[in-house]
């Protein structure tokens, strides 16, 4: 059943985070919606530029709408992640989208507050929720890079300036997460001082947590045995989730760690079945791999068992 991220988000808030997945074919659908009722979890779906480029928008959105009757027990939102400000525009019109997602971080401050407002007046119209950012996460993400030395955290005092002058209606916060695998260098900790501050300035308002797969050793370790030269891949620590959520973090993006639970189940069945050529007997091993990947995570985002307590509060 898809909901709209605020009914998500009001029933989060200061208890447990949604985990946001991105999902590019229809392997990564079963395997989320497979995981998400294992664990009794809500979540949110992300849909990114390039997984809407991937194959085309159409195919993405019946995949989800197939696994939604597959799966008639999850309850969900379908969240476009990252957009500019056309594909925002184009998502709200489709009808499909919970929630869009207005990424213009990158612009000056200024500019980030005028293009999140023209996007925030056409999404409110529709009834969806805009989550927008502020402050730059370093790493890469699809056509999105930002080296270390140009990211910047966020400004607490900016932030609730931003959300009063937007009317955004989540905040994407840079507290020392980063893109893609190569997150940090050695041990670093969230900067939990910024969430505090933002939380005190703003309480009650849903805050975002981008760049936050754990990248876990042993993925990294098996791929490279398998042929893949992953090194030095670092990411956060599973254990800051659940008290960044307690901070007013509703929503953690996770998608890197998805791509390595496929990147190792592929290499590993290849490796070990040097003959085969069908896509498919490792494309099972992924669903179930990748269910068991994201019942684990909604352990420790604190939203596994929460999906009747949601139900019950949405009168469902």
């Amino acid at each position: 059943m898809i909901v709209t991220t605020a009914q998500l988000f009001k029933h989060a808030y200061g208890k447990y985070a949604v985990g946001a997945y991105n999902i590019n074919n229809a392997e990564q659908a079963m395997g989320l919606f497979k995981g998400a009722l294992q664990s009794q979890a809500p979540f949110i779906i992300q849909i990114s530029k390039g997984a809407r480029k991937y194959t085309d928008k159409r195919m993405l959105e019946a995949v989800i709408r197939a696994a939604s009757e597959i799966f008639p027990e999850c309850i969900f939102a379908v969240h476009l992640d990252h957009g500019d400000e056309e594909t925002c525009y184009d998502c709200i019109k489709s009808g499909f989208f919970s929630s869009v997602m207005i990424d213009a971080s990158h612009e000056p401050y200024e500019q980030n507050v005028a293009i999140t407002q023209r996007v925030v007046a056409a999404a409110h119209a529709k009834g969806l929720s805009v989550e927008a950012e502020l402050g730059m996460l370093g790493g890469v993400e699809e056509d999105i890079k930002v080296e270390d030395g140009h990211a910047t955290l966020t400004n607490p005092v900016e932030a609730q300036d931003f959300v009063k002058k937007t009317g955004c209606d989540s905040l994407a916060c840079a507290i020392g997460t980063s893109h893609g695998a190569y997150k940090f260098k050695g041990h670093q900790s969230l900067h939990f001082e910024v969430l505090r501050e933002i939380q005190k300035l703003i309480p009650g308002f849903p805050l975002v947590m981008h760049g936050s797969s754990s990248v876990p050793a042993d993925e990294v370790k098996r791929i490279n045995a398998a042929g893949g030269q992953l090194d030095d891949a670092v990411g956060v620590d599973v254990n800051e989730y659940l008290p960044a959520a307690k901070l007013g973090v509703t929503k953690i993006n996770i998608d890197t760690d998805g791509r390595l639970v496929w990147t190792r189940v592929h290499r590993e069945y290849f490796r070990d079945h040097p003959k085969d050529f069908d896509f498919r007997p490792p494309g099972k091993i992924f669903i179930e791999e990748y269910a068991k990947f994201i019942a684990s995570r909604n352990v420790l985002l604190g939203s596994a068992g929460q999906l009747a307590d949601l139900r019950q509060s949405l009168g469902k």
